[in-house]
C-alpha cells in the first residue's frame, strides 16, 4: 500500500456539485456518500451488456479485477453486501447446518434472519472476548461433536472490520489462528470483508493477506470506496458458478449493471488509499471529544478505523440525543449496546469533522 498525503485530509475528496453538504454534516454512515462527478462520467460512458447471460464487459472486468485484488479464481457481483454474505452462505452449507459468528456480526443481526429463511441453517452466535474479534479460544467450544442428533458446524464467518464493535480489525496472527482451528476441524471460513479496504490500510497489508485464509470473500464498494451501488463475492470458480445461480433464484441477476459496475470499478481503482483520510477523520473527532467533554466517553483504544462509538453519560434517551444534534446539524446513527454512532467518509471533511466533534462537546459537556 503506497503513502497518501495526510496534508491532503483538509480538502474535500470528491468535487461533487450534487452533495448538499451545506445544511448537514452527515456521519451516519460511510454508506451516504455520493458519486464524484469523475465517477459519474465513468458510470455514463460504461460498455455495458446483458450480465444475466454474461455478456457485460464492464461487469467482467470488476469481477476479474476484484479477484485478482482477493487472490481468488473467480468472483461476482452482487446489489449488496448481504446478498454476497447469504450467497457464500448458500454455496458452503446444506439445510440443518450450523455457522458459528460473533454475536454483533453484521450476518447476524442486519441480514433480517436470511441465513434461516434463504439455506435453511442456523447461526451460532459467540461473544468475543476482545473487541469483536473471534479467537480460536471463542471458537472451539462452540464447535459442535458429531452426532447425528446435533447440528453439522460447517462454517466460521469473520467480519473484518467488525461493524458493532467499532470497526475493529483482525490481526492476520488471530486470522491464522481461527483458520488452523477450522481446517483442523474440516470447517469452512468466510469473510464478511464489507470494510477490508479500512482493515488492510490499518493493518498495512494487501487484501489478499487476509483473503489468503477463507474459502470466500464478500467486499462492498459502496461503504469506504463510495460507489453507488454493489458488493461482490469471490472464491473458487466452481462457487462462484454456482453462487450465480442462487443471484438469479433470488432476484440479483441484473441487465446492463455495467452502468453501475463501472462506479465500484472506478471506486475500487481511485478510493482505496484515500481511506487513510477517513481513518485520521475519525481520530481527531474522537480526541476532540475526548478532550473537550466530561460527559461523551470514546475508547480511544478500539479506535482503528473510520467508526466512532460515543456514550453520553447520565443520557438514556438515544433519540432525542439524534435530534438535538441533528438541530445543530450534526447526523450521527445509534449504535449497539447503548453507544451513538459516528463514520467518516470521502465526502465529509477534517474541518467538518472537528466541527461535528465541538457540537457534540457543547451540547452535552
Amino acid at each position: 500500500m503506497q503513502s497518501y498525503e495526510l496534508s491532503k485530509v483538509k480538502s474535500r475528496a470528491t468535487s461533487n456539485l450534487f452533495n448538499n453538504v451545506d445544511k448537514f454534516i452527515d456521519l451516519r454512515s460511510d454508506t451516504v456518500s455520493k458519486p464524484s462527478l469523475a465517477m459519474r462520467k465513468a458510470m455514463a460512458e460504461a460498455a455495458v451488456g446483458d450480465d444475466v447471460f454474461a455478456e457485460d464487459p464492464t461487469v467482467i472486468e470488476l469481477q476479474e479485477e476484484t479477484a485478482r485484488i482477493l487472490g481468488k479464481e473467480a468472483a461476482l457481483y452482487a446489489p449488496s453486501g448481504c446478498m454476497a454474505n447469504q450467497l457464500a452462505i448458500a454455496v458452503h452449507t446444506t439445510a440443518g447446518d450450523e455457522v458459528i459468528l460473533e454475536a454483533d456480526a453484521h450476518i447476524y443481526n442486519y441480514e433480517t434472519t436470511a441465513a434461516s429463511y434463504l439455506s435453511r441453517v442456523q447461526l451460532n452466535p459467540v461473544k468475543a472476548a476482545d473487541r469483536g474479534l473471534l479467537s480460536a479460544e471463542d471458537i472451539r467450544p462452540a464447535i459442535r461433536e458429531k452426532a447425528y442428533y446435533m447440528p453439522i458446524t460447517r462454517l466460521i464467518a469473520i467480519e473484518n472490520t467488525h461493524n458493532r464493535a467499532g470497526g475493529t480489525v483482525y490481526p492476520i496472527e488471530r486470522i491464522r489462528e481461527v483458520s488452523e482451528l477450522a481446517r483442523s476441524n474440516e470447517i469452512i471460513m468466510h469473510l464478511d470483508g464489507a470494510r477490508l479496504w479500512n482493515a488492510c490500510v490499518f493493518a498495512n497489508c494487501s487484501p489478499k493477506d487476509y483473503a489468503d485464509y477463507f474459502d470466500t470473500v464478500s467486499v462492498c464498494f459502496s461503504k469506504g470506496l463510495g460507489a453507488p451501488v454493489g458488493s461482490a463475492l469471490a472464491g473458487p470458480k466452481e462457487l462462484i458458478t454456482k453462487a450465480r445461480r442462487f443471484r438469479k433464484i433470488w432476484g440479483g441477476g441484473m441487465r446492463q449493471a455495467g452502468i453501475i459496475a463501472a462506479g465500484a470499478l472506478f471506486a475500487l481503482r481511485n478510493n482505496r488509499e484515500r481511506l487513510v483520510e477517513d481513518h485520521a477523520k475519525a481520530r481527531r473527532f474522537a480526541e476532540i471529544i475526548t478532550d473537550g467533554s466530561k460527559n461523551v466517553k470514546i475508547d480511544l483504544t478500539r479506535l482503528e478505523t473510520n467508526i466512532v462509538l460515543l456514550k453520553i453519560e447520565g443520557f438514556s434517551d438515544l433519540g432525542r440525543a439524534l435530534g438535538m444534534l441533528k438541530e445543530k446539524g450534526v447526523l450521527l446513527s445509534l449504535g449497539s449496546h447503548g453507544l451513538l454512532r459516528a463514520v467518516t467518509h470521502l465526502d465529509v471533511t477534517m474541518d467538518e469533522c472537528e466541527r461535528a466533534a465541538r457540537e457534540v462537546v457543547a451540547l452535552f459537556g
